[in-house]
């Protein structure tokens, strides 16, 4: 046999057996009652078959991109013309609260730079609540920030979140009641997709290519959620998703979630870990902090106050948003907003912050050299 024929047949079991480990994760979880049990029950699963040594499983790209494409057309037939003027509304409280979650981030990466060690360029690279990819891809163009603890870092953040969130809000400080209960809602079903889900389902796919070459956050979710968007406020509204359907998309999305964590790579790993930890929480404990304020000025719930604001993915929110029946179109605004101030605002902040410390750097090396 081939070593080309040899590769894929692993790559093909390596595959199945991450497939069916997610499909157990998501099972147990849904068998337990724990919420959101098809994104967090794959996601559990792979991330602790992937801690054995002897267990390489793979989950491609792809198949996460095709679950975004499935959140952000659920996400985008949310808005509608009056959820477009109320995000016009919320545009100085978007603002603001952005404003507060960076400075909390720069004032906590100040902390752990000076107790941890990590320079403060890659301790404050590594706190900001940014796309995955654009961090990293900012990280790699800019010398002197360690591009491994930052990627740690924001996965064990997202990881954190994505657990997290979900058992906040079904807590008692959010009461959040689950969409499940169908007594005042008519479940969508799978016959009452077509025909009208095919022209959508290209309109996706385009707007997700178009995203991908204009270089938009996370445009296989953004893509589909500002064309379906468009579409709706021109007068063609795309038909609703059935439970199951997004049931698939979050299994989709939740397995590469799974395994993004690679602590293997890291130097020192408890001590990374935990400072990763306490980063995550802090970023947490001040959205809901912010969001409660939120709530106080706007008529949101408290479960929609928090998701706006959770330090979470853009896409990952949204799909919390809509197992919780918040109210997604607000929660996928806010979110937006942040990813934008932060893809414009934190890159020069970011340069600024690392010339200093390479000055200060050159200058402390000088007086050394001296005497």
């Amino acid at each position: 046999m081939k070593k080309w024929d040899l590769n894929n047949a692993s790559k093909t079991i390596q595959f199945s057996v991450a497939l069916l480990t997610a499909f157990i994760g998501g099972s147990l979880f849904s068998l337990v009652g724990l919420p959101i049990p098809w994104l967090l029950g794959p996601l559990a699963a792979l991330l602790i078959a992937s801690r054995f040594k002897n267990v390489k499983l793979i989950w491609p790209v792809s198949m996460r991109n095709t679950g975004l494409i499935i959140v952000g057309y659920s996400i985008g037939i949310s808005f509608t013309k009056s959820s477009l003027s109320d995000m016009i509304s919320h545009l100085p409280s978007m603002l603001i609260l952005t404003t507060l979650i960076v400075l909390v981030c720069v004032c906590s990466a100040f902390v752990m730079s000076k107790y941890s060690g990590v320079d403060y360029p890659t301790s404050l690279t590594s706190s900001i609540p940014g796309g995955l990819s654009q961090i990293v891809v900012f990280a790699e163009e800019m010398k002197g920030i360690d591009i491994t603890t930052v990627t740690f870092f924001h996965v064990t953040r997202v990881i954190m979140v994505v657990f997290l969130v979900p058992l906040l809000i079904f807590s008692p400080i959010f009461a959040a009641k689950s969409t499940n209960d169908s007594s005042d809602n008519v479940i969508p079903e799978w016959s009452d997709l077509f025909p009208l889900i095919f022209l959508f389902a290209l309109i996706c796919f385009l707007a997700a290519r178009i995203g991908k070459i204009f270089k938009l956050p996370a445009p296989y979710f953004l893509g589909p959620v500002i064309a379906v968007a468009a579409v709706g406020l021109f007068g063609l509204q795309g038909p609703p998703l059935p439970p199951s359907l997004l049931d698939i998309s979050q299994f989709m999305v939740g397995g590469y979630i799974g395994l993004l964590l690679k602590p293997e790579q890291l130097d020192n790993k408890r001590k990374t870990l935990l400072l990763a930890l306490m980063n995550g929480l802090i970023l947490i404990c001040a959205t809901i902090f912010f969001s409660f304020l939120l709530t106080q000025y706007y008529d949101l719930s408290t479960i929609t106050g928090f998701l706006s604001l959770a330090p979470g993915g853009m896409d990952q929110m949204g799909i919390i948003a809509q197992e919780v029946n918040a109210d997604v179109s607000t929660v996928t605004s806010y979110q937006l907003f942040r990813m934008a101030f932060i893809y414009v605002a934190v890159p020069p902040l970011l340069r600024l912050v690392l010339k200093l410390s390479l000055r200060k750097k050159d200058k402390y090396s000088n007086v050394k050299t001296k005497y």
